[in-house]
């Protein structure tokens, strides 16, 4: 062995003997002057003069600037303030209300509605399979708990799925479409389970959004409109094209309308996209079908790519309505049109009689999608690995519920038609209830779980809210919370003609919760008409004059 090398690796190692641990060294006079070494706890102390603070990398001045343009009015300021509302009420603060009634967003089960026992036995199973040996359990939730499991890597529902979702839940979605369309067929190909509808959304709108300046992707949304198309929209850089409902005719689509808005952005963008809401939201309007064949005649007509939001299909009250899904409408305008217009339709756990929101479940059914531009979408979904596995067990229940000769078949129906029914019941009774307050105007509540009314605001009080920079359904809204702690979110965070203002409400709170709701409502709006009017108001076809 080379001496040199040993006594080198000697000298080293007795060096390494004598030098004092890390923590010891710290602040040792053996250190070159000038320097210091900051133990765990020292690091965090100044020492000597006070040194200047290391600013922010991440500020408002540099904060991606499409995330400040975002903005979500159902979890907006108004849903804070009754945050705030609602500690300081825990905290034994005496108000003229003993709690805030939330009506501000579609979560059913934060209402009081209680779950689907089907679907909670199948998820429960699906979670801790001990349970299958169970006898409390149906063998029917047994079923197709073991028919999830079977799909999922090593049987157990924490295993990540396929980017596109389990399986044999897409093929249960397209059997559903296939029965819900009357024989239309679906491919099970063509279905993506989603984290809820909203992811949906946004990776549609990811795909489609491009250019700049005149070239820029303008999507068309309707207004009154859920804030996640603006928010998205918004997020993304595009172009918003917004296009009126039709208030005075049950805020219907109106195909005029549609070609006036797009006609003028073109001015300014490149007009591809179409989100229609049916049921809507926050309008609680149910489309005809033949206001569904112009609006596809229009998107064939201007190659425009239609995003069909249909996740209130079950919630329809109307006995003179009826769900169309924009799929069959099309498949029955004839092939020309069925094989070309581009069409994605989504649903969720979240609506309809289930109300399961926390799952986060949902699909997508994608047509005649360019099959290059497809990949890429897979591609897309994959970076976010899978939507939530119990997300697509709850959805696989709503889309292959119990059949009529399955053991829980009459628990199941029993309990969907009593929810459906009640919330049937609470649509009307809040359209005609508000209908009967002065200034209020309310058009009939179809379907989904709002109403969306029209309300009389005195130009003192406009003035008023001007004078906060305020908007002035959101200085009434404050107000109805402040004095009767009920949240609603004002109109114009949805969008609404100039000039005029509305507030949305759910229909989700009991009917006896619902019916206090109505009363209080009842009483601030005359105060607030009373406060802020010297005179009769005149009548104007933007505004409702008080009975």
């Amino acid at each position: 062995m080379n001496m040199h090398l040993v006594k080198h690796a000697a000298r080293r190692a007795a060096s390494s003997l004598g030098r004092k641990a890390p923590c010891e060294a710290a602040g040792s006079s053996q250190r070159p002057a000038g320097t210091k070494r900051f133990g765990t706890v020292e690091a965090s102390v100044k020492t000597g003069a006070p040194a200047r603070m290391r600013e922010k990398s991440l500020t408002m001045a540099t904060l991606n600037p499409q995330v400040k343009a975002v903005e979500y009015a159902v979890r907006g300021p108004i849903v804070i303030k009754a945050g705030d509302i609602e500690r300081r009420l825990q905290q034994g603060e005496k108000l003229s209300f003993t709690d805030v009634i939330k009506a501000n967003i579609g979560d059913a089960h934060a209402m009081g509605q209680q779950p689907i026992t089907f679907l909670r036995q199948v998820v429960a199973l699906c979670c801790f399979p001990e349970l299958l040996s169970s006898p409390v359990f149906p063998d029917d939730a047994k079923q197709r708990a073991q028919h999830i499991l079977q799909d999922c890597g090593g049987q157990s529902i924490g295993s990540y799925s396929a980017s596109q979702g389990l399986p044999c839940v897409r093929r249960d979605v397209a059997d559903y479409i296939t029965h819900r369309d009357q024989g239309v067929p679906s491919d099970w190909n063509n279905i993506y389970l989603t984290t809820g509808a909203s992811d949906g959304i946004m990776s549609i709108l990811k795909l489609i959004v491009s250019g700049q300046g005149p070239s820029r992707t303008g999507v068309m949304i309707p207004i009154p409109q859920y804030p996640l198309y603006s928010a998205a929209i918004s997020e993304l850089d595009a172009v918003h094209i917004n296009y009126y409902l039709d208030e005075d005719n049950c805020w219907a689509l109106d195909i005029e309308e549609l070609q006036r808005a797009y006609l003028a952005a073109k001015q300014q963008c490149h007009p591809r996209v179409l989100c229609i809401i049916n049921p809507g939201n926050p309008t609680g309007q149910v489309q005809s079908k033949k206001c569904i064949e112009e609006v596809l005649h229009f998107a064939y007509e201007e190659n425009l790519f239609v995003m069909a939001d249909e996740v209130y299909q079950d919630n329809v009250y109307s006995p003179d309505c009826q769900f169309h899904s924009f799929k069959k409408v099309l498949y029955e305008m004839g092939p020309e049109y069925f094989n070309s217009v581009e069409l994605v339709s989504f649903h969720s756990t979240s609506k309809g009689y289930t109300g399961e929101c926390g799952f986060r479940g949902g699909y997508m059914e994608v047509l005649n999608m360019d099959p290059q531009v497809e990949a890429q979408l897979v591609k897309l979904l994959s970076v976010r690995l899978c939507p939530p596995v119990p997300g697509q067990a709850a959805m696989d229940v709503i889309v292959n519920p119990p059949k009529e000769h399955e053991p829980s078949y009459a628990q199941f129906t029993k309990e969907k038609s009593s929810v459906l029914d009640v919330l049937a019941h609470k649509a009307k009774l809040t359209e005609q209830f508000l209908n009967s307050v002065p200034g209020i105007k309310c058009n009939p509540v179809q379907g989904a779980m709002y109403a969306f009314p029209q309300i009389f605001i005195p130009p003192r009080a406009i003035q008023e809210a001007q004078s906060l920079s305020m908007a002035p359904d959101m200085l009434y809204c404050l107000r109805l919370l402040e004095e009767t702690g009920i949240c609603v979110v004002p109109g114009s965070g949805f969008g609404q003609r100039e000039g005029t203002f509305h507030f949305r409400m759910t229909i989700l709170p009991s009917p006896e919760k619902l019916q206090v709701l109505l009363e209080q409502l009842k009483g601030f709006h005359l105060r607030f008409l009373e406060e802020y009017s010297q005179e009769e108001p005149q009548i104007s076809r933007a505004s409702v004059q008080p009975d």
